[in-house]
């Protein structure tokens, strides 16, 4: 409840806000422009349900009345509610049910009644004279009603006469803007980065934030975890327990410890013909039960308060996991099934449920790291028991970058040989070649992992077309590493119809990530973005949403948008990726510090792109994820900054000893994920080298990497050395070279959408003009600033909507289907960061796209 205090300019006693509250104008605005005359705010415990209504009250024209009824969600009969209304209207007391619907019907000045929070308990009967009084009030009458349950009246009703307005409940959550406004004490980018934590911990449920704030934001730094517990314990002691019988509290604790449940679910917990009654009346009691994961048929309850109740201790967890995970197996939801088992702690069942699972699964949502808990807690003889468990175990620490780990649980494939015939031996061994190949691969090491994938791919049978997948992904790599683009292209075509053969939309999604890569060499990475995706829009409409895979593919798509300048939507891709690999324990959530750190060094903040480089190193080491994983992409980072600072002789000394790891007899390839790292290495060692030693001449070794990068077809790799060819060549006093390889450049900044590699150049080459004292020449090149990211089509598809055309009229026009001409204008939008196409086409005519 929000206290309340007289108001010196209006009768009576009104509610004042808190000196820490928070506007939320993106509510309180809609409210009190609506015309309607009933506004309905309904949503659990802790929404700020009260704080909105107060907001909108202080906020009403001073030439309508106001009416503040509080009634704490007491029960009240039909002739209480009536006096108490009798009396906030200023009527005569007496009138019963009946005068009082006169005079409402009667009621001529402007007025604003604000009941606030309305009988939490279901009433039938109130509900039934509620619905009479909104049906006979008059217009000049405006009903503000904050509520934890939906009161049975006849919205509908309401809704088509247009008199009924209801913000979404999940729009009261507060956003991240919100949240960073009310850190201002701190520094901004300090603010953004515990903002992120809070509405990660709290989903953004007003009471949880409100809580992380007054204590010093301790959630967002992960301190005092038992005192959180036990605030939030008490405050569900007191709103919610409090107001359930004994029956309905076990019932809400044991959901709040599944990851999800319905009805079906809930009738085999709670018996039958009890448990949909159950979950019914905690629905209508608004006891924070909502969707899970936008599915239509399963629910879950709010996840900031689940994870509470799981931290919390309580004796009787395991026999419910223990029921869960029957259920769970029944419906062959094996997953599911193994989690409830762990969580039981009925270990030789969850692994015999492991049988069930398969290289697929490991892209499902916790499968990674229940695996690892599971390695972690028993002993190998449990959890390497058959060639299937090995090679499920092998493959969660590969994904984890676990790789010594790895290499020991490989080691037991050795027990199961001999195996009884030749074509089994055969099929095993050639497993045994596939992780090998992948263990190489990630480790560096490229030689011996093509020959294992190429051997694994000869021997494996046709029903292990998972293992061949995985095979010939490592293969795509590999020639994507060695700059051979078209063997790569080859190669991942013919791993995506195999994938779409059996239907896997999972292993497509990997395949996809590969393809990514090689069309960003390519100099196409709107349309790496768009595939990415159109497979993301795909992979969500999954009952079990790909935690993992998701996250990777929003790594490479903030990577993509950050490379054609889209520094906004980079940010937002980079932050959902980096919170998904974080809880699926991947070792790509680097690529999310990388990216941040990235995106602050464009506006020139060092200090937060190294404490970004910082955070990394540490969760690698934590993780004990090899140096070779993380260490030089790092390093090459860091000395890109330090060119941008005037460092080079730090930039120089680092990049130096780098480079040793990458040439010689005993060299290691580049990280996967980053196989442009050796090219960037050298052209940074140029750059360093040039502004250490201006009088020596740098340019022959770019030359030769320019025309490696041309006869390879890599177009990405070109600007980038064309870039720095032209640095050097001004620090040289050549600006004939100079002015010719930065129009080259430019020319594929403009074709390929490159302008992080500009932006990059830039701030490098003006340290390095501050330094020698040179004055910056003035270099102009059309980067396409005037059309963010927009493709030739996407231009082209805009230009008809803003004709008039319709979708189908425009997919007709440019004989392409309807799908695609959706997908066109879902980018659209998302590059011009607007919501509907209306919007998109003012924005472009603004922007000078569209005449």
């Amino acid at each position: 409840m929000t206290a309340m205090t007289p108001c010196l300019d209006r009768p009576g006693f009104l509610p004042r806000l808190s000196s820490h509250h928070q506007p939320r104008s993106r509510l309180s605005a809609p409210l009190l422009a609506s015309t309607a005359r009933v506004r309905l705010v309904c949503a659990p415990a802790g929404s700020g349900k009260t704080a909105l209504l107060t907001e909108c009250l202080l906020q009403v024209p001073a030439d309508c009345d106001t009416i503040w009824l509080p009634l704490a969600g007491a029960a009240l009969s039909g002739e209480e509610f009536c006096l108490r209304l009798t009396r906030a209207l200023g009527l005569v007391e007496g009138l019963g049910e009946t005068g009082l619907m006169a005079a409402l019907a009667r009621w001529s000045r402007p007025t604003s009644l604000f009941i606030d929070d309305y009988s939490r308990l279901p009433d039938a009967a109130l509900d039934a004279l509620l619905d009479r009084l909104l049906a006979v009030s008059s217009l000049a009458l405006t009903w503000w009603i904050s509520t934890r349950r939906r009161p049975q009246c006849n919205w509908p009703r309401l809704l088509l006469d247009d008199e009924l307005y209801e913000p979404e409940r999940a729009s009261l959550a507060l956003t991240h803007d919100e949240v960073v406004s009310a850190l201002r004490h701190l520094p901004p980018d300090q603010a953004d980065r515990v903002a992120g934590r809070i509405i990660q911990r709290t989903g953004g449920w007003c009471a949880g934030a409100r809580m992380a704030l007054l204590q010093k934001c301790d959630w967002s730094q992960n301190l005092l975890a038992q005192q959180r517990v036990d605030t939030l314990l008490d405050y569900l002691q007191h709103e919610l327990f409090s107001s359930l019988t004994p029956e309905q509290d076990e019932a809400w604790r044991v959901l709040a410890h599944l990851p999800r449940f319905n009805a079906q679910l809930c009738e085999h917990l709670f018996g039958a013909g009890e448990g949909a009654r159950l979950l019914h009346d905690l629905q209508v009691l608004g006891c924070f039960i909502e969707p899970w994961q936008e599915s239509a048929d399963w629910l879950q309850i709010l996840r900031p308060l689940s994870r509470i109740m799981q931290q919390s201790h309580w004796p009787c967890a395991r026999s419910w996991h223990r029921r869960a995970c029957q259920w769970f197996t029944t419906a062959q939801d094996w997953r599911a099934a193994f989690e409830q088992a762990l969580l039981a702690e009925e270990y030789e069942t969850a692994v015999s449920l492991l049988q069930h699972l398969s290289f697929e699964d490991l892209f499902e949502d916790q499968t990674v790291v229940l695996l690892l808990r599971l390695h972690e807690q028993q002993s190998q003889e449990l959890t390497l028991m058959t060639p299937q468990l090995i090679g499920l175990m092998t493959a969660a620490l590969l994904f984890a970058g676990r790789f010594e780990q790895a290499a020991q649980c490989m080691a037991h494939f050795s027990r199961f040989m001999p195996q009884p015939t030749a074509h089994l031996e055969q099929q095993l061994l050639a497993r045994w070649q596939a992780q090998q190949g992948w263990l190489c691969h990630l480790q560096g090491q490229m030689e011996p992992a093509h020959v294992c994938f190429q051997a694994a791919l000869t021997a494996l049978a046709a029903d292990a077309w998972q293992e061949r997948l995985l095979c010939l992904s490592g293969l795509t790599q590999q020639a994507l590493l060695c700059g051979e683009l078209d063997q790569a292209h080859a190669i991942n075509r013919e791993a995506l119809c195999l994938a779409r053969a059996h239907g896997s939309l999972l292993f497509e999604g990997v395949l996809e990530l590969d393809h990514a890569q090689w069309l960003e060499q390519r100099g196409a990475p709107a349309r790496a973005e768009g595939r990415l995706a159109d497979i993301e829009h795909l992979l969500r409409q999954r009952t079990i949403a790909p935690t993992p895979l998701l996250g990777r593919i929003a790594l490479r798509r903030g990577r993509l948008a950050l490379c054609m300048g889209l520094e906004e939507q980079a940010a937002d891709l980079f932050n959902r990726g980096l919170e998904d690999c974080l809880r699926s324990e991947d070792k790509q959530v680097l690529y999310g510090y990388l990216g941040q750190a990235q995106l602050a060094g464009n506006r020139g903040d060092y200090a937060c792109a190294f404490e970004r480089l910082r955070e990394a190193e540490r969760i690698m080491q934590q993780r004990q994820i090899p140096d070779t994983v993380y260490r030089g992409v790092v390093l090459q980072v860091s000395s890109q900054f330090w060119l941008q600072q005037g460092r080079p002789q730090l930039a120089h000394e680092t990049l130096g000893r780098l480079l040793r790891h990458y040439r010689g007899p005993s060299a290691l390839q580049a990280p996967p994920a980053t196989f442009e790292l050796i090219t960037r290495i050298e052209y940074l060692l140029a750059c360093a080298h040039a502004q250490l030693n201006p009088d020596e001449n740098c340019l022959p070794a770019l030359e030769q990497l320019l025309q490696q990068a041309q006869t390879k077809g890599l177009l990405t790799a070109q600007t980038e050395l064309l870039l720095a060819f032209a640095q050097l060549a001004e620090a040289n006093g050549d600006s004939v070279a100079a002015q010719q390889a930065f129009q080259r450049a430019g020319m594929l900044v403009e074709r390929c959408q490159l302008q992080q590699a500009l932006r990059e150049w830039a701030l490098r080459r003006g340290s390095a003009c501050a330094v020698s004292g040179t004055q910056v020449p003035a270099l102009q090149c059309d980067n396409g600033d005037h059309a963010p990211g927009l493709s030739r089509r996407e231009r082209e598809v805009l230009t008809l909507i803003a004709q008039g055309a319709s979708n189908q009229q425009v997919a007709e026009k440019l004989f392409i289907s309807l799908h695609t001409v959706k997908t066109h204008a879902r980018r659209i939008n998302g590059k011009l960061d607007v919501k509907r196409r209306t919007q998109a086409v003012a924005k472009a005519k603004s922007m000078g796209i569209l005449v």
